[in-house]
C-alpha cells in the first residue's frame, strides 16, 4: 500500500497594494494652520544666504508660474497674480522669457527667507530654454533679469553673466514641475534635457524634487474631492511615471493642484501647496548648511 503524500498548494500571491487606504498621512482638519505656522517661522541655517533660491524648471505649460502664484496665494490668504501664466492650452511656446526671481512678502517691508526663480520652459523644438543656461544658473552665473535666447546660451561677455558667484548666488533646490495629465506624452528629448539638468544638479549636491501639477485633470475622484488625493490609484500611478521619467524617488514627489480659476483660496489646495513648500525649503536649507560645513 503506497504512502499518502500530504500536498499543500502554494500560497496565493499577495494582493496588489490597496490604495483605498491613504498612502501618505495628512490631517486635513489641522495640518493647514500647522504648515502655515512652520513656514512662517522658518529661518535659514546660514544667515548669509537669504533668501534661499529655489529654481522651477520643466516643460512648456507644466504650471511653473502657476505653482509660484499658488504658493503666494497660500501664504497671503488671497488670490494673487505675481507671476504671469499662460492660459492658452494649445500654445506650446514658453510664456516666461526672463530669469525672474520672485520673493514672497511676509509682512509689510519684509519677505520670507526663500525665493523662487522662474525661467523659460523646456521644449524639444528648440524654442525653449537651453540646458546650458540652466546649468550656469545652478552655479549662480546668471543674474536676475537675463532674457533667455532660444538660439544660443549666455556667454561670459553678457552683462547679466556673473563670473564669480558665491553660495548665496547659487540655486539651493531644483524643482521639476511636471503636469500629471500629460506626463506620459512629454517628448523624450525634453525628458532627456531634464535628466541632464538633474544629473548636473546631483553632481553639485543640489537637492531635487518634483511638483506634480494638474492632479484634478487625471482623476475624477480627486476632481470631486481633493482630499482623496492620497487614496487615488491614478495619482499614485502618475507619481510613479514622474519618478521613472526623471529618476526622482516617489518620496520626493509632491502632487498639487495649482490655483487656476478660483476667486478665493481653499484650505485643501493650500495644505498640499504648503506641504510641498515646507519640504522644498527644508531641503534647500540642508544644502546650504552642508556647503557651509564643507
Amino acid at each position: 500500500m503506497g504512502s499518502i503524500i500530504n500536498y499543500s498548494p502554494p500560497p496565493p500571491p499577495p494582493p496588489p497594494p490597496n490604495y483605498d487606504r491613504p498612502w501618505r498621512s495628512i490631517n486635513w482638519s489641522e495640518d493647514g494652520q500647522n504648515l502655515l505656522t512652520t513656514v512662517t517661522n522658518f529661518q535659514p541655517g546660514n544667515a548669509e544666504v537669504n533668501p534661499l533660491r529655489i529654481l522651477l524648471h520643466g516643460p512648456v505649460g507644466a504650471g511653473k508660474s502657476s505653482f509660484f502664484n499658488s504658493v503666494n496665494n497660500a501664504l497671503q490668504g488671497h488670490i494673487t497674480t505675481r507671476a504671469l501664466a499662460n492660459s492658452t492650452l494649445n500654445d506650446d511656446r514658453t510664456f516666461t522669457l526672463e530669469c525672474k526671481t520672485y520673493k514672497v512678502r511676509n509682512r509689510p517691508g519684509s519677505y520670507f527667507p526663500f525665493a523662487f526663480i522662474d525661467i523659460a520652459g523646456m521644449h524639444s523644438g528648440g524654442i525653449g530654454i537651453k540646458t546650458d543656461d540652466i546649468k550656469k544658473l545652478l552655479k549662480g552665473h546668471i543674474k536676475d533679469g537675463y532674457t533667455f535666447n532660444p538660439l544660443k546660451p549666455i556667454t561670459e561677455e553678457d552683462p547679466k553673466y556673473n563670473k564669480n558667484p558665491i553660495l548665496k548666488d547659487r540655486i539651493h533646490c531644483l524643482v521639476a514641475v511636471l503636469p500629471a495629465n500629460t506626463v506620459s506624452m512629454i517628448n523624450e528629448k525634453t525628458i532627456e534635457q531634464m535628466r541632464e539638468v538633474r544629473e548636473n544638479a546631483r553632481n553639485l549636491g543640489i537637492p531635487q524634487v518634483i511638483v506634480m501639477t494638474k492632479v484634478d485633470e487625471v482623476c475624477p475622484l480627486v476632481k470631486d474631492n481633493l482630499q482623496k488625493i492620497y487614496t487615488s490609484k491614478k495619482i499614485k500611478q502618475k507619481m510613479e511615471e514622474c519618478s521613472n521619467s526623471l529618476g526622482v524617488p516617489v518620496s520626493y514627489i509632491y502632487p498639487v493642484k495649482n490655483y487656476h480659476e478660483e476667486h478665493t483660496t481653499n484650505t485643501t489646495v493650500d495644505i498640499l501647496i504648503l506641504d510641498a513648500l515646507k519640504n522644498i525649503v527644508n531641503f534647500a536649507n540642508d544644502y546650504v548648511e552642508d556647503q557651509e560645513d564643507s
